[in-house]
This record gives C-alpha cells, sequence and structure tokens, in this order.
C-alpha cells in the first residue's frame, strides 16, 4: 500500500480545521455552563444556608454581591494562572472575553432569585421563600448539566447521567436545607 492510500504523511482532520493556534480546554459553550452550574451552585448554597432572619431582598442583594466577588475571583485566578507563567500580563480584550464568558456565574442566579421574591411577595415566610429558590436552583442545575452535555456532544444517555448528577448536587442543597431548618436555627 502507498503512502498516499494510507493516508501517512497527510495531517491529522483537527490540523486542517483553522490556521494558527487552536483553544486549548473546554469550548466557550462548555465554560458558560459550567460557569452557570457553579453559579446555580454558590446560589443554592447561600439559600440552603440562610438563617429565618434575612428577608427576601436582603438574601437576594447578598447573593448577588457573593456572585460577583466569585465571579471576579475566579476570572483573576484564571488570568493569573494562563497568563504569568508565560512571562506576560493579558490584555483588556483577553480580560473582557474571560468576564464575559463566565457571567453566567451571575446571572445563573436569576430564576432561583425571582422564585424567591416571588414567594415572598405572595406572603410566603422567609425559609419557605428560600426553599422556593432553592427548588428552582435545583431545576436549574438538571438544566445547564443536560445542555453542557449536549454541548459537548455525548450521548442522550450521558446527557442524562449529567444532568442526574447535578440534580443530586441539588437534593444534597435541598437536604442541608432541612437540616439547618430542624436542626441549626
Amino acid at each position: 500500500m502507498s503512502e498516499a492510500e494510507s493516508g501517512a504523511g497527510r495531517p491529522a482532520p483537527e490540523a486542517l480545521a483553522a490556521p494558527g493556534p487552536q483553544p486549548a480546554g473546554p469550548s466557550r459553550a462548555g465554560q458558560r455552563y459550567a460557569a452557570g452550574i457553579y453559579g446555580t451552585i454558590i446560589t443554592g448554597a447561600i439559600l440552603a444556608t440562610s438563617g429565618p432572619r434575612r428577608d427576601a431582598i436582603t438574601l437576594t442583594v447578598s447573593i448577588i454581591f457573593t456572585l460577583m466577588v466569585y465571579w471576579l475571583a475566579e476570572q483573576y485566578s484564571e488570568l493569573i494562572g494562563e497568563h504569568l507563567s508565560g512571562g506576560r500580563l493579558p490584555g483588556w480584550r483577553q480580560i473582557g472575553r474571560g468576564l464575559a464568558r463566565t457571567w453566567p456565574m451571575v446571572t445563573a442566579s436569576l430564576f432561583p432569585l425571582l422564585a424567591l421574591e416571588l414567594a415572598s411577595a405572595i406572603g410566603a415566610s422567609q425559609q419557605r421563600s428560600a426553599l422556593a429558590g432553592l427548588n428552582v436552583a435545583v431545576i436549574t442545575l438538571v438544566v445547564y448539566g443536560w445542555l453542557a452535555g449536549r454541548a459537548a456532544a455525548l450521548r442522550r444517555g450521558q446527557q442524562l447521567l449529567i444532568a442526574l448528577v447535578t440534580a443530586l448536587i441539588g437534593v444534597a442543597m435541598i437536604a442541608l436545607k432541612v437540616l439547618v431548618l430542624t436542626h441549626l436555627h
């Protein structure tokens, strides 16, 4: 068999994809979904451990500020890890792209916080309002898990597994909330 027939000497298909350096690591969509999962977990953890004396607005504001601090700290540590080892500082464009790509860490709290505020507005107790937000956080986790699996081109069974694992994280947060409600407050 000749070299041309065997494919030897030809570049690999991924080498033909695009000229220039190829991005390493997860896809942009994957990074957004990962940031969304992380933000939802932080939101749920705060909702799960919130005390009975925190009204919905105070809790919402504290969650948003906490997420923004985590978001900025995570991006700062990423930039330090990626760029300083090469002896150079990142440019403003790189910083902006990184911040935009991981902004779902903050926006993932939208639906859980809307549920928290809506439950409070219709007269639910502070604990029940937090539990409503936490339930929506679990649903949000499942959706992000499913979408992350889809973005990674996983088969349906694998997507389901990812969604179930993220749901289990949510169930653990609900269990934590029940523990906090019954034993710590």
